[in-house]
């Protein structure tokens, strides 16, 4: 195994087969693992049936739903443990384009973590989201690289490329936040152990099937971590 894609899913059964047979199409020797929390709409079967016919696909089923963040960590896991190089992540609703991983692949030859950017270079590259939705995201982010410091204008995006070494050098362990504030822990503390980051741009298009999993508990939670970020790191602590 050398590139992997991990994908998490709860109730995903519309999207999660096209968006797999985009995947194994790019001619880039992709494999997929699916993380699929017990979705009652028959997901994790589906995928199963994939799997007879394609040994590129992998599925971790847990059998409820938990958390977000800890269905990244599992998947990252399993990924190390079985010997990938590069890990992606990426959501299951076609809100990121399968057609931009070779823009990563890219990216990923001089970098240890290449995160897709919604908010580049002046650019806001969001399509079909509220206005509201919309001003939320771009002040989270710009919040958050006030506030840590870390030096990417889009850290709550889902949309990234691992080096095996970068998720081997933080501890995946004390990693416990989950949602937006997962994917600023994890590139924090990436960034934080030295670890080469850069930003690519790519267009985000709202979910065209399925139902959104923003909760307003997954914003208070990201606004709390970026300055628990802050003083674990002026503590000298960040693990």
């Amino acid at each position: 195994m050398d590139k992997l894609v991990l994908v998490p899913t709860y109730n995903e059964l519309h999207n999660v087969e096209p968006l797999i047979a985009r995947l194994l199409a790019l001619p880039y020797g992709l494999e997929v693992l699916v993380v699929d929390d017990g979705s009652p709409d028959g997901t994790g079967d589906r995928v199963r049936l994939l799997m007879a016919r394609e040994p590129r696909i992998h599925l971790i089923e847990r059998g409820r739903k938990l958390r977000l963040g800890s269905a990244y960590l599992a998947g990252f896991r399993h990924a190390l443990d079985q010997g990938a190089e590069l890990v992606f992540e990426m959501d299951a609703d076609f809100s990121h384009d399968p057609d931009a991983i070779g823009e990563f692949l890219e990216a990923a030859r001089e970098a240890d973590l290449v995160l897709g950017s919604r908010y580049l270079h002046g650019a806001v590259k969001v399509v079909n989201w509220p206005l509201e939705r919309l001003i939320l995201s771009y002040c989270a982010n710009l919040y958050t690289r006030i506030i840590t410091g870390m030096p990417v204008h889009d850290a709550t995006g889902g949309f990234k490329c691992f080096r095996r070494r970068a998720l081997e050098g933080i501890r995946l362990d004390q990693v416990q936040s989950d949602g937006y504030a997962f994917q600023i822990e994890v590139s924090f503390k990436v960034w934080k152990r030295g670890f080469r980051i850069r930003e690519i741009p790519i267009v985000f298009v709202d979910r065209r099937a399925g139902v959104s999993k923003m909760s307003r508990r997954i914003i208070w939670e990201a606004a709390w971590l970026v300055w628990r970020l802050r003083f674990v790191d002026l503590l000298g602590r960040v693990e």
